[in-house]
Formats: structure tokens, C-alpha cells, sequence
């Protein structure tokens, strides 16, 4: 079902080129999504509903949700769910609280500060897939850390689901209630971050679009940076598991499935030293798969070339095969797991020990799911409150403090043969 790769005995290589990861990349997409882009951009909701209608398979008059539907899903919400959720928001508000970063100011010589004051983005537009799965949590995950960061404004699309009259899945309309978001579309795929990026009908433009999607949506997100601000790519999701002899097989193999349910392109790598624990990794595999809900998905998941059992000398090189890898998540499953946690420079998330499956992490840890795929963790985090804000720099200057540094500014400004910079200073400090 799974295939191994044996790198044992490798004189380093650059690991990025030997590690499973699907041909099928994000820029290979940007074809197919750009001229679903342009649509949106030239013809806005007119060609929205065209693409419903084609990809989704619904006959749309009007891409707004109505309030009221999203209060009634509420209402309707199953208790337990309710609950579920509720705990969710609850851990995920307290560590994005905790992110909350203060203005500093420097003193940079007397009667000259700089200081930097963080606001947050203006208007936001927030992407959950419902696909595949209705991807509930994503909501969460969304929305927590936007509304902990002072976003003014927030809007939210997800797909349009023939089996709900054309709106989003019912239990993401009631997680957008609980969190007091109203403004949602029913908008999915490429035209979603289109619709986001220049605007249609009822939506206006936003500044900043983020959430998780399939390879269409994020390759949208790739071709419209610069005309919109962007999260992160996060697109299928994936895992990689460090594992050594002391790691529990059923535990492991478990893992691995978890997100292979979530799409045929999630990928999901073990990374271990010990022949033993593949074989019975593998057994654990066969086992737990037929007994799964989403048999066919998983084994096409599986079996893909993005997934694989990665067999290595030892925990040094394993640790350089996952750091190369720049997982989205990556779990940590050894003796001394934690101070091999702390060695990674590549991850969107470490799930250290037995005890943290990344399932904890999609909805309950108090941590964010919204991470970088596709080895983007290398350079990329997460979503958090940071995502939401930006820096602004504020240069308070005195007339003393200017005319002690003139020297050096005309002086500058004369080097790079830009005068009028230089003159932009004398003219406040010589006489006139």
C-alpha cells in the first residue's frame, strides 16, 4: 500500500529531491485557475455562478448567504458539536491572546524615537473548504486569531453544497454564528479567492485572504499575491512522522490514516531508523484501513507518490530528511522527543510524544491548523494573530536631534547621487 525509500548509507544529498512529494505542484496549476481569475475579475458574480454550476452543481442567483440561515444552522447545530466547538474557540482565543505582541519604542538618541505600533489588516476574507469534508474547524481557525487581532471587518466564503440548497455545509454556517461572523458567501475554489481579491457583487475587496484549500485554490493565492495579501500556500495536507524502536506502531499507522482521510493528495511520510517498526507499521496500516470510513480515499492517498516510509541510518540523519521534508505537520515520536522537537527549523507545527496526534492539533490544542504545505514550511508559518496584523514604524525626530545627524544624511544622500534628499534635511537646519 505504501512504499518504502531506503536511504541508509546516503552520502548526504539534498534530501528535497529524494523525499515523497506529488508531481503535481502549485505552479503546475496557475493555467487552469488564471483565466477563472480574469473571469471573476472582468465579469464578478455573473461568472461565480458560472463556475458553481460547472464545479459544483449548483444553479446560484445570489452568492450571499442570508443572515438568517446562518442563525437557523445554529439553532440546528447538534449539542454535542456545539460543544466541541465552543472548547475549541476557548483554547485557540487563549494562546492567540497570549500572541497579542505590544507597540515598543527606541529611544534612538534624546529627542529622536522610533516606535513600532501594530495594527491590524482592515478587511479580511477567510476561505474554508467544504469540499471533500466540510472542514468546520477551519472556521475556527480562521476567524479566532482575526478577531483576537482587531480585524474591523471579516468576511468568510465556502463552498456551495447541491445538497443544501446551494449554501455552504450547515455546520459551518453555525460555527460562523457562534463566532458572530455574518458576511459569508457561498463562493468555493479559484473564483472564491478572485471574488476576494478584486471584489464582486456584494463582497468587497479585501486586503488579506487566508484559510487552507485544494491545489486550485492555493495556486489562485499564488497568482493574485501582490494584488491581495496572502497567508500562506496551504493546500493538501500532509504529515511526517520521526519515529524510532520505542514508537507504538498502531499509534503511528494511525496517524498516518488521520490525514490521509482528508484528501487522495494528502501525503503521509514515516521517517524512522527502525526496519522493524516499518514492517509493523505497515501490518498496522492494512489493519486500521479496512476498518476506515474512507477505505478508497486513504489507499489512493497511500499509495501515492507523495507518501512513503523513508528508512534512514539514525535520528541524526532523520532529522535531516524531516528538515528537508519542511513538513506541514510533523510529529516527533522518539526517546528524547522533545529535545528533537526542538532541533527542527522546518515544520508548520511538532507534535511531540505519544500523546499529541495531529488530531489534537486540528481541533482542540489550542493551536492553529491553517500551516504551510508543499515543503513551504521552510520559509512560512502558520496562521496565528501575526497574520492579521502588520507593523508600522513612527519617527518622532525633535529639531536638535535632526541637526546632529544632517551631516550624515546629506552625506548619504550624495553617495547614492540623490540630492534633493540631502536638500530635503539643509533646508530645516541651515539658515534661510
Amino acid at each position: 500500500m505504501i512504499r518504502r525509500i531506503d536511504l541508509r548509507g546516503a552520502t548526504a544529498p539534498d534530501y528535497r529531491t529524494v523525499v515523497p512529494r506529488a508531481d503535481f505542484d502549485v505552479e503546475a496549476a496557475l493555467d487552469v485557475v488564471r483565466p477563472i481569475c480574469d473571469a471573476v475579475r472582468h465579469r464578478g458574480v455573473e461568472a461565480i455562478t458560472e463556475y458553481s454550476a460547472r464545479f459544483d452543481g449548483v444553479e446560484q442567483t445570489d452568492i450571499a448567504v442570508p443572515v438568517a440561515a446562518i442563525h437557523a444552522a445554529l439553532e440546528q447545530l447538534d449539542p454535542a458539536i456545539r460543544a466541541g466547538l465552543e472548547e475549541s474557540v476557548r483554547r485557540l482565543r487563549a494562546t492567540c491572546e497570549a500572541e497579542l505582541e505590544q507597540d515598543v519604542t527606541t529611544q534612538v538618541v534624546p529627542g529622536g524615537t522610533v516606535s513600532q505600533m501594530m495594527v491590524p489588516i482592515q478587511r479580511v476574507g477567510l476561505y474554508v473548504p467544504g469540499g471533500i469534508a466540510p472542514l468546520v474547524s477551519s472556521v475556527v481557525m480562521n476567524v479566532v486569531p482575526a478577531q483576537v487581532a482587531g480585524v474591523e471587518s471579516i468576511a468568510l466564503t465556502s463552498s456551495p453544497q447541491k445538497a443544501f440548497g446551494g449554501l455552504p455545509h450547515p455546520t459551518i454556517l453555525a460555527a460562523c454564528a457562534l463566532l458572530g461572523i455574518e458576511e459569508v458567501y457561498a463562493v468555493g475554489g479559484a473564483q472564491a479567492v478572485a471574488m476576494f481579491a478584486y471584489g464582486a457583487g456584494p463582497c468587497r475587496k479585501v486586503d488579506l485572504v487566508t484559510g487552507p484549500g485544494n491545489i486550485y485554490t492555493v495556486s489562485a493565492k499564488r497568482l493574485l499575491k501582490g494584488t491581495v495579501g496572502i497567508d500562506s500556500e496551504a493546500g493538501p495536507t500532509e504529515i511526517a512522522i520521526l519515529a524510532d524502536d520505542t514508537a507504538d506502531p498502531a499509534y503511528v499507522a494511525a496517524d498516518l490514516l488521520s490525514q490521509a482521510e482528508h484528501d487522495p493528495m494528502a501525503a503521509a511520510v514515516l521517517v524512522t531508523p527502525s526496519t522493524t517498526l516499518a514492517d509493523e507499521v505497515e501490518a498496522e496500516l492494512d489493519k486500521q484501513v479496512s476498518a476506515t470510513r474512507h477505505v478508497e480515499r486513504i489507499r489512493t492517498s497511500l499509495s501515492g507518490e507523495q507518501s512513503g516510509i523513508v528508512l534512514v541510518d539514525d535520528l541524526e540523519q532523520g532529522l535531516q530528511v524531516v528538515d528537508a521534508y519542511a513538513a506541514e505537520h510533523l510529529e516527533i515520536q522518539t526517546r528524547d522527543a522533545a529535545a528533537l522537537a526542538r532541533r527542527v527549523r522546518n515544520a508548520g507545527a511538532i507534535f511531540v510524544g505519544p500523546f499529541a496526534p495531529v488530531s489534537l492539533g486540528d481541533y482542540c490544542a489550542g493551536s492553529n491548523h491553517v500551516l504551510p504545505t508543499g515543503g513551504c514550511a521552510c520559509h512560512s508559518s502558520g496562521l496565528s494573530v501575526r497574520s492579521f496584523r502588520k507593523a508600522l514604524h513612527v519617527i518622532e525626530y525633535d529639531e536638535q536631534a535632526l541637526r546632529d545627524v544632517a551631516s550624515h544624511v546629506v552625506t548619504l544622500a550624495e553617495a547614492e547621487d540623490l540630492p534633493g534628499h540631502g536638500a530635503a534635511v539643509r533646508v530645516r537646519v541651515e539658515e534661510r
